[in-house]
């Protein structure tokens, strides 16, 4: 069983003015002549963390972390104005071409799995591989099964929760309820909004309850950032055109991919990784049998870091 790698500080940390009134986080982290590598966060909204940095053997690669539009350290804070799937591919193209990377290898989790996705079959000259994880492919079915629909089944205690700033009479819709209250100029409602959006996902993140994961859900800076931007995203279709990921398919055709996906994951259901394996020819899929959503799972660790290692060798040879 695979563990993550030790602890690393990074080589370069950065800000990088992407235009709209927007600056992006980045740093570089390992060997800056290793294989380049760039973890893709979720949410959207859920910014990076030091520990992403340990899915990759430092000796091995260079790994770039940064943090979207609006999330962790980047700024504005909770930034919505110029914020789509279109401007956050853009600035993943701006940090390539700022650290003078040819090509580099994809690694995302979640909304990180579909913006990876969408980047690489945008620039797929560019792609070395796709590392993903709790496949998301931005369909209304998968927002309305963890959000209106499906995982309320499976969780109704803490639904009650999720649902409880939102008057009943507007509860046929929670996305537009919640959406409408995060943006709103009420900060107590707000910020009581984004924390029961926030904390909803972080518990249903996990096979087991994992108290770490839920505190940082419920942190404030993450939940507003978080419940902010994917509701934006959500509301607008992830600004993507209908099923454009697995119409677009064939844009991976000459890109390998490994795609690990939790068999319990409830916030992304394993239909999606399914049906992504079955239009791409290129791609592995790889069910974890003990396993929800959240990358820190032991199950999900070790097949992330398995790939890592798998994709090493591939491409060094």
């Amino acid at each position: 069983m695979r563990r993550l790698y030790p602890e690393i500080t990074p080589n370069l940390q950065d800000m990088l003015d992407v235009g709209d009134g927007h600056q992006i986080y980045y740093e570089e982290s390992g060997n800056r002549e290793g294989i380049p590598v760039i973890f893709v966060h979720g949410g959207p909204g859920a910014g990076c963390s030091p520990s992403h940095r340990q899915f990759f053997d430092p000796s091995l690669y260079r790994i770039i972390l940064f943090d979207q539009r609006g999330c962790g350290r980047s700024k504005p804070h909770a930034g919505l104005t110029d914020n789509t799937t279109r401007h956050l591919v853009a600035d993943m193209e701006k940090i390539r071409l700022v650290l003078g990377i040819e090509k580099w290898l994809l690694f995302g989790g979640s909304w990180g799995s579909a913006l990876s996705l969408v980047y690489a079959q945008t620039h797929p000259e560019i792609v070395l591989g796709l590392i993903l994880r709790g496949i998301f492919l931005c369909r209304p079915q998968e927002i309305n099964w963890f959000y209106q629909d499906g995982a309320n089944k499976i969780f109704p205690d803490h639904w009650q929760e999720f649902i409880l700033p939102i008057p009943e009479k507007e509860r046929s819709n929670l996305l537009t309820a919640h959406y409408l209250r995060i943006t709103g100029d009420d900060d107590i409602a707000r910020m009581a909004s984004a924390k029961a959006w926030s904390v909803w996902e972080g518990r249903c993140s996990t096979l087991l309850p994992k108290q770490s994961v839920i505190d940082f859900f419920s942190n404030p800076h993450t939940a507003l950032s978080l419940a902010s931007i994917e509701t934006h995203y959500f509301t607008n279709n992830s600004f993507l055109t209908p099923d454009q990921i697995l119409a677009n398919a064939d844009k991976l055709k000459d890109i390998p991919g490994t795609i690990i996906q939790g068999r319990y994951d409830l916030v992304c259901p394993m239909e999606s990784a399914w049906s992504l394996n079955q239009v791409w020819p290129g791609s592995i899929l790889e069910i974890i049998p003990d396993a929800g959503h959240a990358a820190f799972e032991k199950g999900i660790i070790n097949a992330l870091i398995l790939a890592t290692e798998d994709f090493a060798k591939r491409l060094s040879q």
